[in-house]
């Protein structure tokens, strides 16, 4: 009988199975390359070493399996430095850029240290890789779960949220800093945070020098697994990794979840006169979409190239960095950024159901995360509404944004596709059997104006990013009301404040799930840049001196926020019935015109109201739910309403009036004025007032 002889240990049980595995006294480093004739490792002693201490040889008969490269280094472990080297065929013609003498980055390095080193003999010295123990006391921390629709994300830059010296924090612009401002978080009433690009970006430029506009926003991927250093306060190699999990895990505890914004739809490598960093000189034909014979790289991100991320390998390595980011740090969810590139065939042709996107919402390990899809990409692709075959999917609702804008600013035959939004925009989800929640509902995000600016400018102002204004959406739909920029007119700063508390109300109000940018609460500003991508300065970080300036803002916005994570009428889970119900005689959401008839929804008014009704006892057994009644004033001119038939027998008091003073503008308790009995009001020119009823209605 013949006995089955042992194979050599590959080491390949791991949860990751490339990159730097710890084991058995040593290191197993593991990399893919088909095309490498050589492959090298080279090991450092410390971080500014420019040259390496060790080079060791794989040897191509023993240690390559398949089109796997696996080398064991014994005696070695955690905060080892390491850089690869390939040999293969220069032929950029051809799309073959192996170069044997450029130090490259593990495309699954879990950490990276030091900087670009000066490279005076042309050799580009690109950060460390960094060998990572992932072990970390977790004190018992979980995902939070919570379900999409009672989340309230609020988007924010982890060095700009603390890094002015207003935030009068111990470790300003880190993941340290995070941690300290957790209780405003918490106060704020938010459920989410949304982290702008944490995997590692570059810091200076690939001379080792610093570069003209420092890429502040950080969605420029140089290494996926990792991150990013500049967030750190400790110096030691991998010091970021720890911070990160203690700032998860105090989120965590605070009930707050964490999603991260992935950018897999490109690189900084850049296209053809971009350096060789990592995936280029390891196998530039899988990792990226090429063009011309392989010459030129196709680019649906606007950014120099395209992750080919239906590629086998490619989409084997995302769906690796996934789980790596959930199991490792406990990350509650992704937005991916240019999400369409995603839906791109190998040769760049939109998919109808795209493996890496079927794979991500399928997958068993990622099951408990959120996973939300920024629609479209820099070529023309737009997916709002169509984003995956699969239900998981929700989407960054592009239409809500530039609709809700169009609405407040007065734009003309606005009306029917405002109320569409507010009540979850259900011609773009309903059909597809997807649910309110599948919108991601935002007014303004980072790519873009504030909540501020957006009243506060009618055109951009980008002259400080040095490409003389070029950069940066034309298309904004915002309004200045009669002054570029700040103003001490008080009539101009009335209605800027009005709108603000308009479109703050909408957001928050609306069927979908709301995405609050970090200050809009606040009114922060970035002086009218729309692209303040390259602003790591004053303009783009959080002034905590608002917090105090705009303090009757900030109630409001805390009090809008905590009414909806109360109140399950505005946070359905369904689309609301067009029909009368067994609960309720009249549709779920009733739309009237000022005089509280029928809506001309062709007339081009601005003026209506709305009764939404709250939820049958079987979705909300707590009786939590309230009607709501909205009286919604976009016009120009101050107008009357009279109480709609469907909105009488109630006792209705007040809960919003945007066009008050504070603390008149919003009463939490909502113990505010009753609506007046005859029923009639008037409402200021371009204001909204909610009022809620004493109790569910009932059939």
């Amino acid at each position: 009988m013949l006995m089955r002889q042992p194979l050599p240990e590959l080491q390949f049980t791991h949860v990751l199975p490339y990159g730097a595995l710890i084991h058995d006294g040593g290191v197993q480093f593991v990399i893919f390359s088909r095309s490498a004739t050589a492959m090298r490792l080279l090991l450092y002693d410390q971080v500014n070493d420019a040259e390496p201490a060790e080079i060791l040889e794989f040897d191509r008969e023993t240690d390559r399996w398949g089109d796997v490269w696996s080398l064991f280094v014994p005696g070695i472990g955690p905060g080892q430095l390491y850089h690869f080297q390939a040999d293969g065929p220069h032929d950029p013609s051809r799309g073959m850029w192996f170069d044997g003498n450029a130090r490259l980055i593990d495309p699954y390095a879990r950490a990276l240290a030091g900087d670009f080193l000066p490279n005076p003999d042309g050799v580009i010295r690109p950060p460390k890789c960094v060998v990572v123990d992932d072990y970390f006391d977790w004190e018992g921390d979980r995902h939070v779960c919570r379900d999409l629709s009672e989340t309230i994300i609020y988007e924010m830059h982890v060095r700009g949220f603390t890094q002015s010296k207003t935030a009068k924090v111990q470790h300003p612009g880190s993941y340290l800093g995070v941690i300290e401002k957790i209780p405003y978080l918490k106060e704020l009433g938010i459920t989410a945070v949304e982290l702008m690009p944490v995997h590692e970006f570059p810091i200076l430029g690939t001379n080792g020098m610093p570069i003209d506009r420092k890429n502040y926003w950080g969605y420029d991927p140089l290494a996926f697994f990792s991150p990013h250093r500049g967030y750190a306060v400790g110096s030691e190699p991998g010091s970021q990794v720890v911070e990160f999990k203690q700032m998860v895990r105090a989120l965590h505890h605070a009930g707050i979840e964490v999603i991260l914004d992935v950018v897999f739809n490109h690189t900084c490598e850049g296209n053809e006169l971009g350096p060789v960093l990592s995936f280029k000189g390891l196998e530039n034909h899988v990792y990226y979409m090429m063009a011309n014979g392989g010459s030129r790289y196709k680019n649906y991100s606007g950014c120099g190239n395209t992750v080919n991320g239906n590629h086998p390998v490619v989409r084997e390595m995302i769906f690796n960095c996934l789980r790596h980011w959930v199991h490792n740090y406990h990350i509650d969810g992704f937005r991916f950024d240019l999400a369409s590139i995603l839906s791109r065939g190998q040769n760049g042709e939109m998919l109808p159901n795209a493996p890496i996107v079927e794979m991500i919402a399928e997958d068993p390990m990622l099951a408990d995360t959120k996973i939300i899809a920024e629609a479209w990409d820099a070529a023309g692709a737009y997916q709002v509404g169509s984003f995956g075959a699969h239900l998981r999917w929700a989407e960054w609702n592009g239409r809500y944004r530039d609709d809700i804008r169009g609405f407040w600013r007065g734009d003309g035959h606005t009306l029917g596709d405002f109320a569409t939004r507010l009540c979850g925009s259900s011609d773009l989800y309903q059909d597809a059997g997807r649910a309110p929640y599948s919108s991601i509902n935002f007014i303004t995000s980072h790519d873009g104006y504030t909540l501020n600016d957006l009243v506060s400018y009618r055109d951009k102002h980008n002259e400080a990013n040095g490409e003389g204004n070029r950069d940066g959406d034309n298309h904004n739909i915002s309004d200045n009301y009669g002054v570029e920029g700040p103003t001490t007119l008080a009539e101009v700063e009335e209605v800027r404040l009005q709108q603000i508390k308009n479109m703050l109300t909408t957001l928050m109000l609306s069927q979908g799930v709301p995405m609050l940018v970090s200050g809009d609460e606040c009114r922060r500003t970035q002086r009218g840049n729309n692209n303040a991508y390259c602003q790591d300065n004053d303009v783009s970080w959080f002034d905590w001196s608002l917090i105090e300036t705009h303090q009757g803002l900030l109630r409001f916005s805390k009090a809008i926020i905590h009414f909806r994570r109360e109140q399950p009428t505005v946070r359905r889970e369904r689309f609301l019935s067009p029909e009368p119900t067994e609960h309720a005689q009249t549709p779920e959401a009733n739309w009237f015109s000022a005089e509280g008839g029928p809506v001309a929804w062709d007339s081009g008014d601005l003026a209506l109201s709305c009764l939404l009704l709250a939820p049958p006892p079987e979705e909300d057994p707590a009786g939590q739910g309230r009607d709501l009644l909205f009286f919604i004033n976009s016009t120009s001119e101050s107008r009357d309403f009279q109480l709609p038939e469907a909105a009488k027998g109630r006792k209705w008091k007040l809960f919003v009036d945007t066009a008050a003073e504070s603390p008149r503008d919003i009463y939490p308790n909502l113990n505010g004025e009753k609506l007046p009995t005859n029923g009639g009001i008037r409402l200021k020119y371009r204001a909204m007032r909610v009022y809620v009823s004493s109790k569910r209605s009932t059939p």
